[in-house]
């Protein structure tokens, strides 16, 4: 079975100007990701697909084998993942391939480990999505909102008098990458129903939408190098 990396990497950054190109470590973030793509041999193409010239530009430079145009309504805020990889995927005529792994850009903390064993379990998976999961670091049971002048309001006021240790584990998206067959991914309206876990570390998942989460990201990175 032949696998392709897709990176949805558009220009339009909200939160942190720039964050899809931003130098981490005296490199884009990028070209970060795509050299741990190429190191891990489990791809038989790498696939960008942006509506950034600025980011076309540095992915012709790394070396990434198709880019791919992205039009402006697949760059809206509301544009989902899968609306993305679809288009990618449907645009993709002259490769052949049977499984996508659709990759982040800002991925610093990922791991060839990772990629090769979900990519093991991906050709195994007939319908579903697999994709990094990590622990909440706190029971989202004691979880409150701030109201006017950070008052606090409890979600769930009888989960004050719970032992926390009573509570089951509660995992989200580490937000890294997702592996599917072609046909799940274009058949499919979401992503996570229709999905299996990979638990990753909780310290390993920063997802990198603001500056408080580069400057995370970069102290882990340090830890770890």
């Amino acid at each position: 079975m032949k696998s392709i990396a897709i990176i949805p990497a558009r220009g339009g950054s909200k939160r942190l100007k720039n964050k899809n190109i931003k130098i981490f470590y005296g490199k884009p973030i990028l070209q970060r990701t795509v050299e741990i793509l190429k190191k891990s041999q489990i791809f038989d193409s790498i696939i960008l697909t942006t509506d950034s010239a600025k980011i076309k530009k540095l992915g012709k430079k790394i070396g990434i084998d198709v880019i791919i145009d992205r039009s402006v309504n697949l760059s809206k805020n509301s544009t989902t993942t899968i609306e993305v990889i679809q288009d990618a995927i449907k645009k993709l005529t002259t490769i052949e391939f049977d499984i996508v792994c659709c990759i982040y850009p800002c991925n610093p903390l990922l791991l060839i480990s990772d990629l090769k064993k979900t990519s093991i379990k991906s050709k195994k998976e007939k319908k579903r999505f697999i994709f990094p999961v990590c622990e909440y670091t706190h029971p989202i049971e004691r979880g409150f909102e701030l109201e006017k002048n950070n008052n606090i309001s409890f979600i769930n006021k009888k989960n004050l008098n719970i032992n926390t240790q009573t509570f089951t584990k509660k995992y989200h998206d580490a937000g890294q990458f997702y592996w599917a067959k072609k046909e799940v991914w274009l058949k499919s309206s979401t992503i996570h129903n229709n999905s299996k876990a990979y638990i990753i570390p909780k310290y390993r998942a920063v997802d990198i939408d603001d500056i408080e989460d580069w400057k995370k990201a970069k102290a882990l990175f340090k830890g770890l190098d």
